[in-house]
């Protein structure tokens, strides 16, 4: 992003935040209460993987019985319908589960960019009604080893629920954040190979560099698969000077912009350094020379390998 789109992006968060007080307040006062009768309420709603939209509402007590639903998910003229599960509950209101695939494959929703509108339809005989999906409040992620996911582990396209100033729940979408994601990683006894992708960057990489305190390593990347990039670095050129551990980290260079850090950003786990764990390799890189390298990831989720002398290690 140039400078002066970091400046207007700014300003827009701001003033967001200067109205984020006033708008929840005229929704939850004014539009809420009076719109709970002509609306299908969401008792839950959460994009769980990154990019499917969970949802169960609750259909209005006028409506007693009903053949069919579906979610409508609109942004101008660009209308895409999902089927819903409806049902009865237990004191007889009726309710809607759903789950909404967005982004790219045969049953997902192609939705871009944008604010994107969802629609409850219900089919009762002969009578079809709309109703609006009245989001009282956002569902508030868990706690736990994981988290939620907020960008999709395909197309790094970032996915959110939001409401309007009425209440009405609606999906926005954003494209994916510059980042340079660990595919694989491979450590034999002359190099190691790391396998990448690269989202919200043109696919122009040229090199990736391996920095640690004062040394530097600069390797090309090449296409290996579609979408996937590969960079091969010798470990002779990452063996300690000392007994003191070098830790190096890795940096995707691409054609005008800030190199980016490599690392895992496409999950939902919070500890990325544990559950990603790998294991210690004791290498020969030189003639009379034994390094133990510890490939892992940072609290950050970024790629780092480890490099200390293996002399006595088991």
């Amino acid at each position: 992003m140039s400078a002066r789109g970091r400046i207007l992006a700014a300003v827009r968060r701001r003033a967001a935040a200067r109205l984020a007080r006033p708008r929840a307040w005229l929704m939850d006062r004014l539009f809420v209460p009076r719109r709970a009768a002509r609306t299908a309420r969401l008792r839950y709603a959460a994009v769980l993987d990154g990019q499917t939209v969970n949802l169960h509402a609750e259909l209005p007590r006028s409506v007693t019985g009903a053949d069919r639903a579906e979610i409508v998910v609109q942004r101008r003229r660009h209308r895409h319908r999902v089927p819903a599960r409806i049902y009865a509950g237990r004191d007889g209101r009726l309710l809607v589960d759903a789950a909404v695939l967005l982004g790219t494959g045969a049953r997902a929703v192609p939705v871009t960019p944008g604010r994107w509108r969802l629609r409850l339809h219900v089919t009762a005989g002969r009578r079809s009604l709309r109703f609006p999906l009245l989001l009282a409040e956002l569902t508030r992620p868990t706690t736990g080893p994981t988290g939620p996911m907020t960008s999709s582990p395909v197309t790094a396209d970032r996915y959110r629920l939001g409401r309007t100033v009425r209440g009405d729940a609606r999906v926005v979408c954003a494209r994916p954040r510059p980042a340079a994601e660990v595919v694989t990683v491979h450590i034999e006894h002359a190099r190691i190979e790391v396998d990448l992708r690269l989202f919200g960057v043109d696919a122009d990489a040229r090199q990736a560099e391996f920095v640690a305190a004062g040394r530097s390593v600069t390797r090309p990347l090449r296409a290996v698969d579609t979408g996937v990039w590969r960079v091969e670095v010798p470990l002779a050129e990452m063996v300690p000077a000392g007994s003191r551990n070098v830790h190096w980290d890795v940096l995707v260079h691409t054609d005008g912009r800030a190199p980016l850090r490599l690392g895992r950003r496409l999950h939902d786990v919070r500890a990325p350094g544990r559950v990603f764990a790998m294991r210690k390799i004791l290498v020969s890189p030189r003639r009379g020379t034994l390094m133990l390298i510890q490939p892992r990831y940072t609290p950050a989720g970024n790629l780092r390998f480890t490099c200390g002398d293996g002399t006595g290690a088991e």
